[in-house]
């Protein structure tokens, strides 16, 4: 049986009280947000909706709610925001070691430096080399390495000390204006391709959904409805955490479909993408519109 193709949101939306909003590849990506998807929000809240942002970003919330309102998603419009890096704040500060694993107090940083913030006033200090390090802090590609390649002296002195590594974003690329970039999961995949040991937090995992879940308020998972254009991380979350999910096909699958962002895919090529991901959406939809 096919996935249903839609066009817009609005005859689905009457099926849900609550929405899980992707945000790279959904809302934006990169740049403007989308004209389109501002208006399929602001229609979401004329219903009554309530409505959330779910993101794989691996940097507190509150930017992440920043960056939406600098792109028109003004706070009005949407019931909170979590991201990977808040859900990692929040198992920190619990210490949570079924959500982070068990980890030192010393952590060797896999991101730009500007993005060394997620511990800030805990108990955490970074580490200026692997050797001195309890445990790896995964948050993106360090500034002097845009390749994996670049990264492999420190991923394998860290698997040869069998330092765990913590993964705040599970995505392994994103699209940034038409251009794909690496991200933290990639370096997890090859991590774990060394031997290392990887915990993650983020989307699919499960800890980030029981979060979001708590976030959003609706007592009854199938009335609520995640969207997002990652089979791999949206959609195979949703299914995991047993709520309905639509399939954006115009983000992060784009090139993959043939297609451009607004454009419709061949529903036999979405199909056999889906099954090949060993996922089915309750529907797919080019992008988030009404």
């Amino acid at each position: 049986m096919s996935i249903p193709l839609l066009h817009g949101l609005a005859d689905l939306s009457k099926a849900y009280d609550g929405f899980i909003l992707d945000i790279w590849g959904v809302i934006h990506q990169g740049g403007d947000a989308y004209i389109e998807a501002i208006d399929c929000v602001r229609q979401l809240r004329a219903a009554s909706k309530r409505v959330i942002f779910l993101s794989n970003a691996p940097r507190r919330a509150e930017k992440v709610a920043a960056i939406l309102e600098d792109k028109g998603i003004i706070r009005a419009l949407y019931d909170g925001v979590l991201s990977s890096g808040e859900a990692a704040r929040i198992a920190f500060e619990a210490g949570d070691t079924a959500a982070i694993g068990k980890l030192g107090k010393r952590y060797f940083l896999l991101a730009a430096p500007d993005d060394d913030d997620l511990l800030h006033g805990l108990d955490y200090a970074p580490s200026a080399t692997v050797g001195e390090a309890d445990f790896l802090l995964a948050i993106g590609l360090r500034d002097e390495h845009s390749s994996l390649a670049g990264h492999e002296p420190f991923l394998s002195d860290a698997a040869s000390r069998g330092l765990p590594m913590l993964c705040v974003n599970p995505d392994r690329e994103v699209i940034r204006l038409g251009t794909r970039e690496l991200c933290a999961g990639a370096l997890a995949a090859r991590y774990n391709q060394m031997g290392g040991a990887v915990a993650y937090v983020g989307k699919p995992y499960p800890f980030i959904y029981r979060l979001s879940l708590d976030m959003l308020g609706i007592a009854q998972k199938g009335r609520v409805l995640a969207v997002g254009d990652g089979l791999e991380t949206d959609i195979s979350g949703a299914r995991a955490a047993g709520i309905d999910s639509l399939l954006v096909t115009g983000g992060l699958l784009a090139e993959e479909l043939g297609v451009s962002r607004l454009e419709a895919p061949d529903p036999a090529a979405l199909n056999v993408l889906c099954r090949k991901a060993n996922e089915r959406p309750r529907a797919a939809i080019p992008a988030l519109r009404w």
